[in-house]
């Protein structure tokens, strides 16, 4: 079998298996999210922190809640990394530093995960499982929750109440996450990944040099490092170590587990709002551009220029050699279009114009299909600057979803797609005027740049990805970039959940001949549009200055 038809193949697999899931689990995350009922370990969990699941939130009360709970969760993870010196299981590693020890706990609980540590050399057993795995869980539980807020929005009327953050919060992990969770682990495992709290061994190579080789419960948190697109790797290899990804299957696997919720999860919300075909409209373009920037960057990499590229079939340095040029590529895309940032091979070695479709694919918010939650409410706001376009060109009010789109429900749409740009383009342009910007960059040029570029978009975006080369491990990098994870997280959320507390309190406009009818094509085609359109005036000049530049030039 050539290695293009093989391709072909593992995209149409994946694309099936999605097709098949993405009915069945978006009607089930409805009704989790729809449900009045508690399950026993729930109410359980309730009594524990003391809150009333049943009570219902206005969006400031859903909001302290989220930033409570999440400064909380800082604040442990931190003083966990700080303290795992002295607690059971510590491998014999020393206390995290301070700046790394805040950079960690900053990604984590914002589900980033970027790590500018190497897991297996760190990190103990303790902060492994009961730190970062459980923020793992909790991380991409917020961003459904969230999510479910905006739909609620949309769904209700002449209300302020979006529903209850501790029960979406406790349903979204109990219900949904550690399910599929324990599944996923289990297939890991029987693909080949370990799973085990052991010591580390020491091993002699053919070489006669020594090796330490360091165990771990890396299936499980694999499991939820992908299901909860969080990206944050047992081991520094992250998804191209063999413990965490054994063999084609597991690679698959891995792909189709950190798609499977974000491309879920439109069904979840045109349930809630009685129209699936609203939800279908949604799906659409997520898919569309997802798919073509997985053509865009394969077709790129096997056209790789250069005789030696040429002569192997495409640009194999820094890809993983186990499963090809198209696996790479097909991982690339994915865990760039959504907030996952776990790799596969090194982003940093593919060429410029894939890199900058990589770039891209952050750039737009991460809503193709982006995060778990986050990418449905990223899209869900580009849909009302969409409808919000389209009614400045036909000359009327506004409306989507029966709810008319007026002075304050864009001006909070535009602060939400001005947060993360502002993020990434300041950032950048304050390292690279400061000594600890040029002095991280392991390459030159335009590449050099790209590489600051990436990691301020990994950041701000909450992928956690990055181009390998680029040395982030100094406090400069290590406190701005936990900042710019913090804000590009959590701000957005305040301006998702003030529109979803507008959006409830209006009463429902009735459909007429000169409404847009959001479920057509048209509005699909529209949507993509407005995503490309500015995103790409937004970023361009820096986009010509890293990856067009490079790829142009070689």
């Amino acid at each position: 079998m050539s290695p293009v038809l093989a391709d072909v193949l593992q995209v149409a697999a994946l694309i099936t298996a999605l097709a098949l899931v993405h009915r069945p689990l978006g009607d089930y995350m409805a009704r989790v999210f729809s449900s009045e009922k508690h399950l026993r370990v729930e109410k359980w969990i309730y009594r524990s922190v003391g809150a009333n699941p049943n009570a219902e939130m206005r969006w400031s009360a859903y909001l302290r809640a989220v930033l409570a709970f999440s400064a909380v969760s800082v604040l442990l993870l931190y003083v966990l990394q700080r303290v795992q010196h002295v607690l059971p299981l510590s491998l014999g590693f020393e206390a995290i530093t301070p700046d790394q020890a805040f950079n960690t706990a900053a990604s984590f609980v914002s589900n980033t995960n970027w790590q500018s540590y190497s897991g297996e050399t760190a990190m103990s057993h303790v902060t492994q499982t009961a730190g970062l795995a459980v923020q793992n869980f909790v991380s991409a539980a917020v961003g459904i929750a969230v999510a479910v807020a905006l739909v609620r929005g949309f769904a209700r009327s002449r209300t302020g109440e979006l529903g209850n953050f501790w029960a979406d919060l406790v349903r979204g992990t109990v219900r949904i996450l550690i399910p599929i969770s324990v599944i996923a682990a289990i297939l890991l495992v029987a693909a080949g990944a370990i799973q085990n709290f052991g010591g580390i061994h020491e091993l002699t190579t053919v070489t006669g040099q020594t090796q330490s080789i360091s165990p771990g419960a890396v299936a499980s948190q694999e499991a939820i490092k992908d299901l909860g697109t969080n990206g944050g790797g047992y081991f520094n290899a992250n998804s191209a170590h063999p413990f965490e990804n054994p063999n084609g299957f597991s690679n698959l696997l891995t792909i189709f587990l950190l798609l499977v919720i974000p491309f879920s999860l439109p069904r979840t919300f045109g349930r809630m709002v009685g129209n699936v075909k609203q939800g279908y409209a949604i799906v659409a373009a997520m898919g569309t551009i997802w798919f073509v920037g997985v053509i865009l960057v394969t077709w790129i990499e096997y056209a790789h220029p250069g005789t030696a590229s040429q002569l192997a079939g495409g640009a194999m340095e820094g890809k993983e050699q186990r499963f090809g040029e198209g696996a790479s590529s097909l991982f690339a895309v994915s865990t760039t279009m959504t907030s996952t940032g776990s790799v596969n091979s090194f982003h940093d070695s593919f060429s410029g114009l894939s890199g900058g479709v990589l770039l891209l694919g952050m750039m737009l918010g991460e809503i193709a299909p982006g995060g778990v939650g986050s990418g449905l409410y990223g899209m869900l706001i580009m849909a009302v600057i969409a409808v919000f376009l389209a009614g400045l060109m036909v000359g009327r009010t506004p409306e989507y979803l029966g709810k008319k789109i007026g002075t304050r429900e864009i001006k909070l749409a535009a602060c939400y797609i001005l947060i993360t740009p502002a993020l990434v383009l300041v950032g950048t342009a304050v390292a690279m005027a400061l000594p600890d910007g040029k002095e991280a960059m392991t390459n030159v040029g335009a590449h050099g740049f790209s590489e600051v570029l990436y990691a301020y978009t990994s950041a701000s975006n909450n992928n956690g990805s990055a181009f390998a080369g680029f040395g982030a491990n100094t406090p400069f990098f290590n406190t701005t970039l936990g900042l710019c994870m913090l804000l590009g997280r959590f701000l957005p959320m305040v301006f998702v959940l003030a529109l979803a507390g507008s959006l409830a309190e209006q009463k429902p406009v009735p459909e007429t001949a000169g409404t847009l009818r959001t479920e057509k094509p048209l509005f699909t085609g529209l949507l993509v549009g407005a995503i490309l359109i500015i995103t790409g005036l937004t970023f361009f000049p820096a986009l010509a200055l890293g990856p067009l530049a490079e790829g142009l030039g070689s």
